[in-house]
């Protein structure tokens, strides 16, 4: 697979395998090993692939022993909101940590940004909103990070953007779990819209206020589902 294609085509590709390789309800799923073989991928990306199709019902990862097909009866928001609650301590963690960092980079974002970095982030923004419309959760997911991305290098503070790329690479329970929760991701256009226009008016209190609301709303409608699942 072509590296500059990969996040659009990994989670499409796995999926394509267990359709066509006779896996069935119930069955083991390759190793996170043998996908890397297979597919000539990073494992953070298988990763992000498998917590993807996890989260849909698609496959559940049984810790110590495997990647197994998930029963198609038990699929929808059911394994969503299992899946939240096996993994909230990771998603407190990782939310805690971007209301660190996330509000000051928007703040430096809105001091800092030039125009090509400003005309870059309305392109996400757009993207985005594309991707919503289309209902395409891996486009989503990749989109939102883009702007995020975007916004932090634009910081011009090469250490703060090293660090959010990393974690937006290896740590991504977060964007892969609060763009699941039916009706967050219209929300996030109008939030990431805010946070933007912050930005773009060189405005740092608004931007940092916006990016923090963002944050919170995000989590809490997480928190919310959650707790509304039997």
């Amino acid at each position: 697979m072509k590296r500059s294609r990969l996040s659009d085509q990994v989670v499409e590709e796995l999926d394509r395998m267990i359709r066509e390789e006779g896996f069935g309800d119930g069955d083991k799923f390759y190793s996170e090993n043998e996908l890397t073989g297979k597919l000539d991928v990073s494992r953070a990306s298988i990763r992000e692939a498998i917590r993807i199709l996890e989260i849909s019902g698609r496959v559940t990862v049984r810790q110590g022993r495997g990647i197994f097909i998930r029963n198609q009866i038990e699929k929808g928001l059911d394994s969503f909101a299992s899946w939240l609650r096996s993994n909230s301590s990771q998603l407190e963690e990782h939310f805690e940590l971007r209301m660190i960092l996330d509000p000051k980079a928007a703040a430096y974002a809105a001091k800092k940004a030039d125009e090509d970095e400003i005309a870059a982030m309305e392109e996400a923004l757009q993207a985005f909103s594309d991707r919503t419309e289309s209902e395409n959760l891996e486009g989503e997911i990749k989109e939102d990070r883009r702007f995020h991305l975007l916004l932090a290098k634009s910081t011009k503070n090469r250490s703060l953007y090293i660090l959010m790329k990393t974690m937006a690479e290896s740590l991504n329970e977060g964007w892969i779990s609060s763009l699941s929760v039916p009706g967050r991701a219209e929300k996030t256009i109008e939030e990431h819209k805010s946070i933007f226009e912050a930005i773009k008016n060189h405005n740092p209190e608004k931007a940092e206020e916006a990016m923090l609301l963002h944050l919170k709303n995000a989590y809490e409608e997480i928190r919310h589902f959650m707790n509304s699942q039997p």
